[in-house]
């Protein structure tokens, strides 16, 4: 498949067409959406006539927007005007939506063109995506294993070759450990730069945790992406002003004057020796492309129980909010409309109820010594390179128990990416390359708050020099 930057550039050029592409897209994905089970939903009626309207536009002489004509997924937890938003979850599984979020306008406005919503579990509270509403996903790169969560579903699209860039969210690594176990390039921005105002989905939106961001098979196109995302927005008061040059413009900007610090588990986390492996040759691609590079590692001084601890106290306030939500809604989550939860969202949403302002308390407490340890390793550095899973992508319906000998919580402790949650920075997800067991793993590229730019320079100039794109099943 063609990258969202090259479709763009040849429907401008007149070398393809909008209604050839679109039409091309919705095959593969009829053809192959059974191998990973990556879209919930498929918009082709709309997407059509969606191709339809971008061509009478070129043939009209009309401004193009730097998607045009390109097709775009977007996560079934947010809604498109007129297209069911299951949120995995059968509660809403005939739900559809009246009007789009704002981000989703923005891509529209940019020409992009919707072709379908890609799986997730229930509410998005998990890291591997299953649901009881389409079920699993698997990754593309590993047939049987996960693809990761919540955004599993569009990284399975874009590593199968459905759609060239897709969106996603991030509240604790949703958008990088899918990355990770496809193979394909996440982009996190800094908490506030894309703007999430969706109503139903505002007990996510929570300083700063929650992220909207793309995914793609090129940083090229997750910078380009990341454009049409950004800027403020009335109903997001924490959103960001705009960005005053372009992201997409650093993809050929020179690294050598960029200092990296290389982390090979944060100094906190147990991190499974094939992962180590993999990441810590990868690391050198960053020093051939001209930055320096040194092993550092950010001085938390705190467990990874200590950290996680303090992640989902703030995760499970956030995630009671929901059952508000959806009481608020007509529905009842405890109640007559308990069975059509999954057992794991009540009992995971249901713990806030016990939270004490003391514990709340003490996870602020954390999440500042987290903060600061990060602020003090870059003021000696740019950015921060670390695995992003502690383990490589697992079969379906497994979990690990532990790592290297140590025990772990199977549902979350074999992931390094909530602490730039909490922390709100930058971080590109990449592929780092294969196991021996051919099995993905990828690497976290993290910069200090506003720092995209540096980002995505330092990830454009790593997949020159380790270009991945030859491992994407034909």
């Amino acid at each position: 498949m063609r990258s969202a930057a090259s479709i763009a550039r040849g429907i401008r050029e007149g070398d393809l067409s909008p209604v050839a592409v679109v039409e091309a897209t919705l095959d593969r994905i009829e053809a192959r959406n059974d191998r990973t089970n990556a879209f919930v939903t498929v918009t082709a009626d709309r997407a059509r006539e969606q191709a339809r309207a971008a061509e009478q536009a070129i043939e009209q002489g009309k401004p193009l927007g730097p998607l045009h004509g390109v097709p775009i997924a977007i996560k079934d937890l947010d809604d498109v005007a007129g297209v069911r938003t299951t949120n995995g979850s059968l509660l809403f599984e005939e739900y559809v939506a009246d009007q789009s979020e704002p981000f989703v306008d923005r891509l529209v406005e940019a020409g992009a063109i919707i072709v379908g919503k890609t799986n997730t579990p229930e509410f998005g509270l998990g890291c591997t995506t299953h649901n009881r509403v389409v079920g699993p996903t698997e990754s593309p790169l590993a047939p049987g294993h996960i693809s990761g969560g919540s955004s599993g579903g569009a990284a399975a699209a874009l590593a199968d070759g459905l759609v060239p860039i897709a969106q996603g969210s991030d509240t604790g690594g949703s958008i990088r450990t899918p990355a990770a176990c496809c193979g394909v390039v996440g982009l996190k921005p800094t908490f506030g730069r894309v703007p999430m105002a969706d109503d139903r989905n505002a007990f996510s939106a929570h300083t700063p945790f929650s992220h909207l961001g793309p995914l793609a098979r090129t940083v090229e196109d997750a910078a380009l992406t990341l454009d049409v995302l950004a800027g403020p927005h009335p109903a997001d008061p924490f959103a960001l002003p705009a960005p005053s040059t372009r992201f997409v413009d650093a993809v050929n900007e020179p690294v050598d004057d960029l200092q990296v610090a290389y982390s090979p588990a944060l100094d906190t986390y147990p991190v499974a020796t094939p992962v180590r492996e993999v990441v810590g040759e990868a690391v050198d691609a960053f020093e051939t492309a001209g930055a320096t590079v040194d092993r550092a590692d950010p001085a938390l001084d705190l467990t990874q129980d200590e950290i996680l601890d303090a992640y989902y106290t703030f995760a499970t306030v956030l995630w009671e909010g929901l059952f508000d939500g959806l009481e608020t809604e007509g529905y009842d989550p405890r109640g007559a409309d308990r069975d059509r939860l999954a057992d794991s969202t009540v009992e995971t949403i249901l713990k806030a109820e016990d939270v004490s302002t003391r514990e709340l308390t003490a996870a602020q407490r954390t999440r500042s010594e987290v903060l600061s340890a990060m602020t003090d390793l870059f003021d000696e550095y740019d950015l921060l390179v670390c695995p992003t899973l502690c383990v490589p992508p697992f079969e379906v319906g497994e979990h690990p128990t532990e790592i290297e000998g140590m025990e772990i919580d199977p549902r979350r402790g074999w992931l390094l990416t909530q602490p730039f949650n909490m922390t709100g920075q930058p971080v590109a997800a990449l592929p780092a390359g294969q196991t021996d067991d051919g099995l993905p793993v990828g690497l976290q590229l993290v910069g200090p708050r506003l720092a995209e730019r540096d980002v995505v320079a330092a990830a454009a100039a790593y997949e020159r020099v380790c270009p991945w794109h030859d491992a994407y099943p034909a």
